[in-house]
């Protein structure tokens, strides 16, 4: 099954915090896609671009242009688990 966004926010620093229908919380860093992935470049060199990022109606997607998106099965198992505090 795929798993379904309940809340995405950009944060400082290129980094997403989501969370997903089952109650999993996850910070996911973009970094490391905007330095291997040619078309991440523009969340980087495009002032303003990052934090406008949305989810498609599906919410199985993150998006920010027709040529920039993320699969959420992606930030679900590379996203890095928030601690409770």
């Amino acid at each position: 099954m795929i798993p379904r966004i309940k809340t995405l926010t950009p944060l400082d620093d290129f980094l997403l915090a989501v969370e997903f229908d089952d109650g999993r919380k996850v910070t996911y860093d973009v970094k490391e896609d905007i330095e291997t992935l040619p078309t991440f470049r523009a969340l980087k060199e495009v002032y303003g671009l990052f934090p406008q990022v949305q989810l498609d109606s599906s919410r199985t997607c993150a998006y920010w242009n027709d040529e920039i998106d993320l699969a959420s099965d992606a930030i679900y198992e590379y996203g890095v688990v928030a601690s409770v505090r």
